[in-house]
């Protein structure tokens, strides 16, 4: 039996450019949405079928990352009229939205199903928040919260700060260099119009904000909201019929784990995350480098999570993301563009789907900034980046999604420009 070590990479290659994200869809991004997760699904896959030109009747496949307040698939497809060929619910964390992806990719090509809708339907504000408050705090300790709670990790941000503390003590890393994923991520939201936060922060304003669970302050940590995302996978061949230009599928990480991933620091070094062992499966497999990729889309649940994958994911040495990304680099004009919408820091937080959502409107030239509309009905987009500017990147060829359930459990996706 072959060992994880062992595993041929280059072996999914005749998958490359052969599926394609055809369609997306997305609600408002608020604190108190008065709808419930069924209503929010059913409006977030309806603009994903508009947009994709296709009807109900055209879905056969439903996937989506479940949890706490969220609706079953079963229901929202009744509700829409689509008859499933295939469906499946599942939970996991900020690594969802990459491995759904690849999940669609495979079903159709076992020919279970034609094209999947995968959606992410959340009342994460107002209902159920993540820290264990909100309307609907009193729940079980079961499972993993029993090993964990007891140790007072209640929060994200508890279980993580261990990674986060000792890149600092490893590395000299600085709160106020990873203050500056905020500050690029506020940039970049105060050009988009449906941001939850539109203002810009300084390094000053984060780290002079109050602590929250050492060594995160408050504007370290993302914005909780309510919303549902949609996004919509066929065959590349069958994309062509889309009224957009769809962009292709090179590669796909799903839940790529650390040694131990349950308690990531009991395997060291604690301070590296599974990016360390997925960019291994995902760079072959996707014929390219991070130094090919024109943006990213790293997972911000705090401004720490970005910094790590970016470091592991090999965009930058090992210990060098704290300069990586207070340089310039992740900025709208920089090399590498990060959350070019706000990400879960600023636009609103979605478990990874926004951020996907972001990178195929950038391929496809469609970002919904505040650039003047042409009389072809096109953004003409001025690349300048000032605030309440532009916020799409000149010509991407490339994108790279990073998503994060734990330091010990990743997922990622690399995207071209559809033909």
């Amino acid at each position: 039996m072959a060992r994880t070590s062992d595993i041929d990479a280059s072996t999914p290659k005749h998958l490359q450019d052969q599926y394609a994200i055809t369609g997306i869809g997305e609600t408002t991004y608020a604190r108190g949405s008065g709808r419930t997760t069924r209503a929010l699904a059913c409006w977030a896959i309806s603009n994903a079928i508009k947009d994709a030109g296709m009807t109900p009747g055209d879905i056969d496949g439903m996937l989506s990352y479940s949890g706490n307040d969220s609706t079953p698939s079963p229901v929202i497809a009744g509700d829409l009229g689509i008859r499933p060929n295939f469906y499946m619910d599942v939970n996991g964390g900020g690594s969802s939205t990459e491995a759904l992806i690849g999940i669609a990719t495979g079903v159709i090509e076992a020919g279970m199903c034609n094209a999947v809708v995968i959606f992410r339907s959340m009342n994460g504000y107002s209902e159920v928040r993540i820290g264990g408050t909100g309307k609907r705090s009193a729940v079980p300790v079961t499972g993993d919260a029993l090993h964990e709670r007891a140790y007072g990790w209640q929060s994200a941000g508890q279980r993580f700060s261990f990674s986060f503390m000792r890149h600092m003590y490893d590395y000299g890393t600085t709160p106020e260099q990873v203050a500056h994923v905020k500050v690029a991520h506020s940039k970049h939201a105060s050009n988009n119009p449906k941001a939850y936060y539109k203002k810009r922060f300084t390094v000053e304003d984060v780290v002079s904000s109050r602590m929250i669970c050492k060594p995160l302050h408050l504007l370290d940590c993302c914005v909780e909201t309510d919303n549902a995302t949609a996004i919509i996978i066929t065959r590349a061949d069958r994309a062509k019929d889309s009224p957009h230009r769809a962009p292709l599928i090179r590669a796909v990480v799903g839940r790529c784990c650390k040694p131990r991933p349950e308690v990531h620091l009991q395997h060291g070094p604690i301070s590296t995350v599974a990016g360390h062992y997925a960019k291994d499966i995902l760079w072959k497999n996707a014929g390219v480098g991070p130094e090919d990729i024109d943006l990213t889309g790293s997972y911000d649940a705090f401004t720490f999570t970005a910094m790590l994958q970016l470091e592991d994911y090999g965009f930058c040495k090992k210990g060098e993301g704290g300069d990586y990304v207070s340089n310039g680099t992740i900025e709208l004009g920089g090399k590498r563009p990060n959350n070019t919408a706000g990400g879960h820091l600023c636009e609103g937080y979605t478990h990874g789907m926004n951020m996907v959502i972001e990178n195929v409107r950038q391929l496809r030239d469609e970002v919904d900034d505040s650039c003047p509309v042409g009389p072809d009905g096109k953004k003409q987009h001025t690349h300048d980046y000032s605030e309440g500017g532009c916020r799409a990147v000149k010509d991407p060829e490339l994108t790279c999604n990073m998503g994060w359930a734990t330091p010990g459990v990743g997922s990622a996706l690399v995207m071209r420009r559809g033909d």
